[in-house]
Order: C-alpha cells, then structure tokens, then sequence
C-alpha cells in the first residue's frame, strides 16, 4: 500500500509491504516525525537510508537514484550453475526465432521454468530482457532444447552485465510521454502480434511492457493500433495517479511509427474498414478528440519501443538501451 500526507508545500510518502515499510519527503523534520510515531506504537527499527527493498537495490546520489540486481542476479547464476558461462552481448540473436518443435529434444520442465520465474522478476529493473524473457516464457508447457537455448543465452547476456541498472534522474521536467511499437504477426505459434511499450515521466522511464496480442489483427496498422491502445490505457493510469499529487497533465503525446495507425485514431470514417478489432480499442478515438492524447509520428530509428517488441542487433540494441537510461553503475 501506498500512503502519502500533505503538509503545506510538504509531502511525505509512506510505501509499506507487509512488515516492511520505505519512506521518503521533501522535509527531513516529517521523516523524523514518522519514524517516532512508528516505533513508539510498534517494536520497530530504523534501517537508515535505502539501500534494498524486496531484491532490489538502491544507490543514492545527488544527480540520480540507481535502481539494480546485481546481487539477485548473480545468486541467480550461481543457483543455475551457469557462474562461469561466456558473456554474450545482447540477450538474443537479432534473427532468432522460437516456435513448437516437437522434433526436438524436451528438456525439464522444472528446471526451465525455475529459470523463466527467476527472470520475470529481474525484469523490475532490467528492461532490456523483458521482451526475450516473455518470449520464452510462451514455451513452459513444452520446453524444448532450442527454447532452453534461448534461455541459457539470456542468462550469458546478464553474466556480463551483471552491473546494469535504470538510472532515475533528477528532475523537474513533468511531462508525460508514451511510445508504443508492434511486430505484426511476430508470434510463429499461432501467428499474433507482439505489443511493446514504454512511458516516460520527464526524463525519466516509469514504465514498461512486452505481451503478445489477445486478438489476431490483419495488418501492420491494426496491430500497431492495439498496441496504440494499450499504451494509451497505461498512460491515462498514471495521469489519473499523478493528479493525487497535484500534476496536472493536460495532453500526452503517444509516439507511434506507423502513420496508418495514427489516421485510424483520428479519422472515424476509417473505423468502418476495422469492424474485426475489439471495440475496446476505439476509445483511443475519443481521447484523441477530447484532446487527452496527442498520438504523434516518430522515425523507427528513435522509436524505443522496439526493444520490446522483437530481437535487435548489438549497435540498435545498446542505443535504445541508453535512451532508457539502462546504463552500467559504479559501486
């Protein structure tokens, strides 16, 4: 649960977790206040500064908040004997791709999916595995040799990069910005596109996704129009979030590569021709109209949201990676 208190120009916040609570304010004296609250009502302790929180690690400094796993990361080796494997680059080979083999050899189901669990959690703050990760996870029912590949070359990948981490700066920008991509027909299983996204806060990315599309769309413009959707859904959860703060954002510009897309959000007369997509998407129409978003054309170049949606090579994989701000931290 999250709490928060306002005190004139002041505020606190109170995130708790059990038997595990971090606080934090811009006044030192409501830090202090709260602390001596909570431990004459509680037999509690004060840990100090935070430095990690449910496997995650914090590093303060006066420019930025590091937030990382290298410990978890690697203990997380170690538990799958692969300590001593050979670094690889990125987390998968630009033109791989998985599908149900049966020709090949089944590997344990225990095993792989141990793996795949341990992974999903390291994405909290590695979003630069997030899409190869979700791609081997479709596989748990039926894991393969190749699929366990994929997985063991994810596992190189964060050997050597054990030291990343996303770097939150300081700022006092309060823009909201969201980027939405989609592979169409990126799922050689049963032939469903893959939605990515990612949402900026200033500077700063708050959050991201990577899941394979529900519904099985016709083409490109209608897979990226619910990847659109999907993106837009996330932002309007964080702008209703931000107004308990006292931010007000009026309109959100949603950055989006296919100019196709962008029409059929803007031009009903369009919808007519997409009758076969879930109703639910054609909100996006009236937020657009009501002048909440504002879905934009960018290059595929500086679309960020590629990295969630497909394997990439090493130059475009290490750009879009430091455009996150996923960058190596010193202890």
């Amino acid at each position: 649960a999250l709490f928060r208190k306002q005190s004139n120009k002041d505020l606190i916040l109170v995130q708790i977790y059990v038997d595990d609570i971090i606080f934090g304010s811009t006044n030192s004296s409501l830090c202090k206040e709260f602390s001596e609250l909570m431990q004459s009502e509680f037999e509690m302790s004060l840990m100090g500064e935070l430095k990690f929180f449910l496997g995650l690690q914090i590093k303060q400094d006066s420019d930025c908040i590091w937030i990382h796993q290298e410990k978890y990361t690697k203990e997380m080796l170690k538990k799958f004997n692969l300590s001593d494997c050979k670094p690889m680059t990125t987390p998968m080979h630009p033109s791989a791709s998985l599908n149900k083999d049966e020709k090949e050899e089944p590997v344990n189901q225990t095993l792989y999916r141990g793996m795949i669990g341990s992974l999903l959690y390291l994405t909290a703050s590695r979003p630069d595995i997030m899409f190869s990760v979700c791609l081997c996870a479709r596989f748990q029912s039926d894991p393969r040799s190749t699929h366990y590949k994929a997985v063991k070359r994810i596992f190189r990948y964060l050997k050597g990069t054990t030291n990343l981490g996303l770097c939150y700066k300081k700022s006092k920008d309060c823009r909201l910005v969201g980027y939405c991509d989609a592979d169409f027909a990126g799922d050689r299983v049963e032939r469903k596109s893959t939605s990515g996204g990612c949402h900026f806060f200033g500077e700063n990315m708050i959050s991201w996704s990577s899941k394979r599309q529900s519904t099985i769309a016709l083409s490109t413009a209608e897979a990226e129009y619910i990847s659109v959707a999907s993106c837009c859904s996330q932002l309007l959860w964080v702008k209703y979030q931000l107004e308990d703060f006292n931010i007000a954002i009026s309109v959100i510009p949603v950055l989006c590569d296919n100019t196709s897309a962008i029409n059929l959000s803007k031009n009903p007369i369009q919808h007519s021709r997409a009758k076969h997509i879930e109703i639910k998407h054609h909100f996006i129409r009236d937020y657009v109209q009501k002048g909440v978003f504002d879905i934009k054309f960018i290059e595929t170049e500086h679309q960020w949201a590629d990295i969630f949606t497909k394997p990439l090579a090493e130059d475009k994989f290490k750009f879009i990676c430091n455009n996150l701000n996923i960058h190596a931290f010193s202890n």
